[in-house]
Formats: C-alpha cells, sequence, structure tokens
C-alpha cells in the first residue's frame, strides 16, 4: 500500500499520497475537523487500493445472498442490507473496523432503533464476512462489534387477551394466523411457508417443516386441536392458493400490520407475534405438560432450553423443594426457656 497521509491545503483537508511513478498526489476532502478527515480519508484510501484490497463489503454481500438464495436468510438480508450497505458497502471487507461498527451503532440508536434490531443488522454483516474468509474470498477476517446482548422479552398474553386479540382481528386471513400461532406454537416464518400439502386433515396433523433438511428450528410436527381444526376446515373450503396463510390467492409474508391493528382495538398491551408463540409455551407449562413435550411442541432440540424459559410456570415447579421447607407439621416446636421474676425458668 502507499504511504498515505492527511494534510491541509489552502485551508481546506487533504490526503496525500506518491503514486508508484513518484509523482505526488493530492485529495480534497469535505471534512471540517480532523477527526472527521480521518474517517474521510480511510475510506477515500480504502477505494484507491481496493485492487489490492480485495472485495468490498458489497461484493461480499451479494455473493453471501446468491449463497442463500431460496432460503429465509435471503429475505433478511435484503432487508438489513438496506441499513447496512450505505454505510459499509464501499469499504474492503478485510478492513472494516471496530471503530466503523461503533459508529454505526451509535448512529442506529440515535435513529430510535433498539438494540436487539441492531445486534440483528450487524450479525448479518458478522455472518457474510465470515461465510467469505471460510470461502477464501478475503484474505482475513475483520472483527465485528455488536451492541450487547438485550433481555429477553418476558411478553405473555392472558387468557381474557387472547380472547380479546382474536375478536378484534377484522380479517380471517390475521385471525387464522394468529390461531395457527397459538395452537402450534410456530413461528411465523414456518406458518406463512406452510402448504396445504402439510395439513393432514384425515389424521390431524401439521408439518411445519418443508422437508427433513434445511431449516428446522422450531418447525415441529404437532397436533391439529378442535379450535385449529375449524378454522382450517373453514380456509380449506375457500382456499385460492397452496398456502394455507393467504390473501387474495396470495401469499402472505407478515401480518404486522394487521396484527398491531388487532392489538389496538383490543385494548391490550403491547405484544408482537412471537409473543404468542410464548403464550403457548406457557399455557402448556401451566396445565402440568410435562417440559420435555413441551420443548417437542416448540422445536426446541435441548429440552433444557424449554425447562429454563417455561419450567417457573408449571404447577409442579419446585413443589418437592417447598414440601421438603414443610416445618409447620413438625409435632412440637421448642421454645427458649426464660427466666420469670421468682427466678425460676419457664417456658
Amino acid at each position: 500500500m502507499r504511504d498515505y497521509r492527511v494534510g491541509t491545503l489552502k485551508g481546506r483537508f487533504v490526503v496525500m499520497w506518491n503514486d508508484d511513478d513518484g509523482k505526488r498526489r493530492r485529495y480534497r476532502l469535505a471534512a471540517h475537523t480532523a477527526k472527521e478527515a480521518e474517517r474521510e480519508a480511510r475510506d477515500v484510501i480504502l477505494k484507491i487500493e481496493a485492487p489490492e484490497a480485495g472485495m468490498s463489503v458489497a461484493q461480499v454481500w451479494s455473493a453471501y445472498q446468491a449463497e442463500v438464495a431460496g432460503r429465509r436468510q435471503e429475505a433478511k438480508l435484503k432487508q438489513t442490507g438496506r441499513n447496512v450497505l450505505p454505510v459499509f458497502g464501499h469499504l474492503a471487507a478485510e478492513h472494516v473496523a471496530v471503530a466503523d461498527c461503533r459508529r454505526y451503532i451509535a448512529r442506529r440508536r440515535e435513529q430510535g432503533r433498539k438494540d436487539a434490531t441492531i445486534r440483528t443488522e450487524m450479525g448479518c454483516l458478522r455472518t457474510a464476512l465470515s461465510w467469505a474468509y471460510k470461502s477464501r474470498l478475503i484474505a482475513s477476517l475483520p472483527r465485528i462489534e455488536l451492541p450487547p446482548t438485550p433481555a429477553p422479552r418476558e411478553r405473555y398474553l392472558s387468557g381474557s387477551e387472547v380472547s380479546a386479540l382474536l375478536k378484534a382481528a377484522v380479517n380471517h386471513h390475521i385471525k387464522l394466523a394468529m390461531l395457527l400461532m397459538l395452537t402450534t406454537a410456530g413461528r411465523s416464518g414456518a406458518l406463512f411457508e406452510l402448504t396445504w400439502d402439510r395439513v393432514d386433515m384425515e389424521n390431524r396433523i401439521i408439518k411445519l417443516s418443508k422437508s427433513d433438511i434445511g431449516p428446522r428450528k422450531g418447525r415441529a410436527t404437532v397436533p391439529i386441536n378442535d379450535t385449529l381444526m375449524a378454522a382450517l376446515q373453514t380456509a380449506r373450503s375457500v382456499a385460492l392458493s397452496r398456502y394455507v396463510i393467504e390473501w387474495g390467492g396470495d401469499r402472505v409474508t407478515s401480518i404486522k400490520t394487521g396484527f398491531n391493528a388487532a392489538v389496538k382495538r383490543a385494548g391490550i398491551g403491547h405484544c408482537t407475534p412471537h409473543d404468542l408463540r410464548r403464550t403457548a409455551g406457557r399455557f402448556m407449562a401451566e396445565a402440568g405438560v410435562p417440559m420435555e413435550e413441551v420443548a417437542q411442541y416448540l422445536g426446541h432440540s435441548n429440552p433444557n432450553v424449554t425447562r429454563s424459559t417455561y419450567a417457573r410456570f408449571s404447577p409442579g415447579h419446585l413443589r418437592k423443594a417447598a414440601d421438603a421447607l414443610e416445618f409447620g407439621r413438625l409435632e412440637s416446636v421448642q421454645r427458649p426457656k426464660v427466666k420469670t421474676p421468682n427466678g425460676g425458668l419457664s417456658d
């Protein structure tokens, strides 16, 4: 790499270097402070050295998006790329610095974005660069700093809130989606991809996974209860496409707008579609369903994950421990003896 330095010329910041032929070059910067000049100069240098620096973040992003085409990660990259690429896209992938990550995090926070959203965006950047490194598209893997992991959401709907929410769903596909989330405990992505060929009405079984390969997170095979059966029978009789959740014959990929409107009409506290899955897990635990069954229903590969989240809602949780501390069953409890006014001892 050439020897670059930042200086001033006629009151303006410039970045200066000597070309391979020894000729001196200058590039005027738009920066007004030395700190801004250093940041801008770094980007200018990376552009100049691009052939030597390797692939840009935008190029890596595009290549990785092609690699995961047809999978859920593709849509996620497309969405997060709208915010990540305008900031990181022009940088050489190997030269992304922690300082760049911190500036991005600070900027997104100023825009009102929560750390959970920012973690998702920066996580996509980290994943794309890691893939490029493992694929030998870039020579080194930069450190991508993420915001701290936020505390997990603890929103669970009560039975009355669930009833109010379902009644407030105006459109049939919104209500059907809610019922599926509550009765199958499936993730929204799996349910939006659910097709009628995986709904066995005769044996009352739904297979949330599309196949035995590919993404299976939270995609179990679950029974159809009476509540869901009635809704599915109605939906099947008027279906216009192969997808269970549809609108006007088109596949539905989000119910965010309709869901939020129903929450507002129901007059309940803020919640998200994913909170219905959590609520389903809590309802099962409160009904005394064994944690292993709850785990299988939720599609958790490790029952310990289920137990750490939902065991406290089980009516038998820590019951044996509490029984072991049942001191009131002792036949007698000795009380300390105290002296009486006449010098004797009394209980």
